[in-house]
């Protein structure tokens, strides 16, 4: 009971602190938000466009391109407007469509459509969309200008009779598949990346960062005062490492529950999601207690535990998903139980695996835990029991 009430205490200690508040229930949420709507799937990239005149074959291109369900297009009034646009973020990509391009292939030049694209993200594969809208919009005229080249016709004509086999023809079809695979499959939802990835950082985080509250205790006498009752020292390490878990538990539990309604991440099997949860939290309580009991200044803890947690987390995959890092990085990553914790939930919520599929998972970050707390209580009891 004891041991209980210890633990116990912690977690009320961090529910009071007005601070948590926002970095363990408000921060973790926000970020997994920033993350969906920004990278998550569901969310199609903006193309821009400016139509210089309307009510010629321009006019057909910027309704074909608008129709294709992959890109969210925006129309734009001026050539400048567009390009501020694409500059500040506000779509990833621009397309200039001049007036008089039927003009311009009827006298055998070359009509120019404008595309720009910010260098990062889905500039490419915009590229091709709108090239695919143009060549296919444009096919009849180019027929045109061959037909009335080869037979002396004039264009206008040549161009009507393209346009009337053009309706009659059956539209060139592209099936594209994908072998082996996926590294994110299409039922990931939009939020579930960054949810697992954002769980594994704010639990560890928060277990680190409780390391502050361990030599609170300490500096305050609490533990002597614990001392002088009968309470064994054992009890009292059991405790404070109870505390620990128990708060890493409340803040991973909140985060899936919380997206789980919020964002319906589908978590996968829910008691393999809860057992790895609890194996993960216990190496973050062990780390939490290792760093209570090493350090004798609480502000020097809590800012070396963020540090620490961010960097693990970024080397461990919670930064960058783990499939997209180099064979190198990715055994590297591998030294850090972050990275064992995100295999697990990426077998469960991508590949829709079970306990069973999580074993290795579940049994490496149980032999973290199991050191960590080993090296731990050893040396929370020195520094409880140094004068």
């Amino acid at each position: 009971m004891k041991v209980l009430a210890i633990g116990f205490s912690n977690v009320r200690r961090m529910l009071r602190d007005r601070s948590n508040i926002f970095f363990v229930f408000i921060f973790p949420i926000a970020i997994i938000f920033l993350i969906g709507a920004q990278f998550g799937g569901g969310v199609s990239p903006g193309l821009g466009i400016y139509l210089e005149a309307d009510g010629d074959i321009g006019s057909d291109i910027a309704e074909a391109i608008e129709s294709t369900d992959s890109i969210d297009a925006r129309r734009f009034g001026t050539e400048d407007e567009l390009i501020d646009a694409v500059e500040r973020g506000h779509v990833q990509a621009g397309v200039f469509i001049p007036s008089g391009i039927e003009d311009t292939v009827a006298s055998g030049d070359t009509a120019e459509i404008g595309f720009v694209a910010r260098p990062e993200g889905a500039g490419p594969q915009m590229e091709a969309i709108v090239g695919s809208a143009v060549a296919e919009v444009m096919r009849p005229l180019g027929a045109a200008r061959f037909a009335s080249d080869q037979t002396g016709e004039a264009f206008s004509d040549a161009l009507a009779v393209a346009e009337s086999i053009a309706e009659g023809s059956a539209p060139v079809e592209i099936e594209v598949a994908a072998v082996g695979e996926s590294l994110f499959p299409e039922s990931l939802g939009q939020f579930g990346l960054g949810a697992s990835s954002q769980l594994v950082l704010f639990t560890f985080l928060t277990a680190l960062a409780g390391s502050a509250a361990l030599i609170l205790t300490r500096q305050l006498g609490i533990s002597d005062r614990m001392l002088s009752t009968p309470t064994s020292l054992g009890s009292i390490v059991v405790g404070e490492s109870f505390g620990r878990f128990a708060v890493a538990m409340v803040q991973g539990l909140y985060i899936i529950v919380l997206t789980l309604i919020i964002f319906r991440v589908d978590w996968g099997d829910p008691v393999a999601a809860l057992l790895l949860l609890l194996v993960f939290s216990a190496v973050g309580a062990g780390a939490g207690v290792l760093m209570g009991s090493l350090f004798s200044n609480d502000q020097q803890a809590g800012g070396v535990a963020v540090v620490v947690s961010i960097g693990l987390g970024a080397l461990g995959g919670c930064m960058f998903p783990l499939e997209l890092f180099s064979p190198t990085m990715q055994t590297v990553a591998h030294f850090t139980p972050h990275a064992w914790a995100l295999d697990g939930y990426a077998e469960l919520i991508r590949r829709g695996g079970g306990t069973t599929d999580i074993l290795l998972e579940l049994g490496v970050l149980a032999a973290f835990a199991v050191a960590l707390f080993a090296i731990a209580s050893w040396r929370l009891r020195v520094a409880i029991t140094r004068p």
